[in-house]
């Protein structure tokens, strides 16, 4: 099976980070392929970037329509999520509501650790409907350059971190496309699992696509009919159309 993982940011370095660590997840004969967007913020830090970013995404994702077999989405703000679904012929899988589902299997409650600001991430989760099973969001002062630059202090104040989430969270999943592959080099040290969104979407979408089940012809994510719109590359258009 082919599946896309497709990046939010422009940042060509991070996505080489998700594809490197999706192929460590992936299955035998899973064939990985990468995808950076050709517009939109190198970093997405705020709302208004994200919903640039959401533009970007669903026409990178338009161009491989019928291409792949399944797409992750390499962003964990989990971009544009339910219109990728809607749109895509496959099944589209968020990196971060993979890791959250993922943690639920393991224990009680799971907290999740990310670069900057908790809040959205707080309103991410309540989104995905796992509010209950969120001991909490901590958000670290670092910002993705800085991982990139110095990834040994990340490193330490990533561990750091976990420990102190040990007395109320049965599982820790570090939120951040840069941080794609991080949870193997920290685990041997960790004393909670440290779940990676790319690894655990990979493994949902080989499920997903061996499944095979089909896409929905009704309700809210099936694919759009005889929508019109102008300025968009021609490929998101004619996904809109339907054909």
């Amino acid at each position: 099976m082919r599946i896309l993982v497709a990046n939010a940011n422009t940042t060509e370095a991070i996505t080489e980070a998700c594809v490197a660590a999706a192929r460590a997840a992936a299955a035998p004969g899973t064939v990985i392929l990468g995808a950076t967007p050709a517009f939109g913020p190198r970093v997405i830090s705020t709302r208004a970037e994200n919903a640039i970013a959401a533009h970007a995404l669903l026409e990178t994702l338009a161009a491989h329509a019928g291409r792949v077999d399944a797409v992750v989405l390499a962003v964990s703000h989990d971009t544009a999520l339910d219109a990728a679904r809607q749109l895509m012929p496959c099944p589209v899988v968020g990196m971060t509501e993979a890791a959250c589902l993922t943690a639920c299997t393991l224990g009680g409650r799971f907290a999740i650790l990310t670069l900057g600001q908790a809040v959205p991430y707080e309103e991410l989760v309540a989104r995905h409907g796992l509010a209950a099973r969120c001991a909490g969001v901590t958000g670290l002062p670092i910002t993705p350059p800085q991982v990139l630059e110095d990834p040994a202090a990340a490193r330490r104040a990533l561990l750091g971190a976990v420990e102190a989430l040990a007395e109320r969270a049965d599982a820790v999943v570090l939120a951040g496309a840069v941080l794609a592959g991080m949870d193997r080099v920290l685990q041997p040290q960790a004393r909670l699992p440290l779940l990676d969104g790319i690894a655990c979407a990979v493994k949902l979408s080989e499920m997903l696509v061996a499944l095979g089940l089909p896409k929905p012809a009704a309700g809210s994510h099936a694919a759009p009919r005889g929508r019109e719109a102008i300025g968009l590359a021609a490929p998101l258009a004619a996904l809109l159309r339907g054909n």
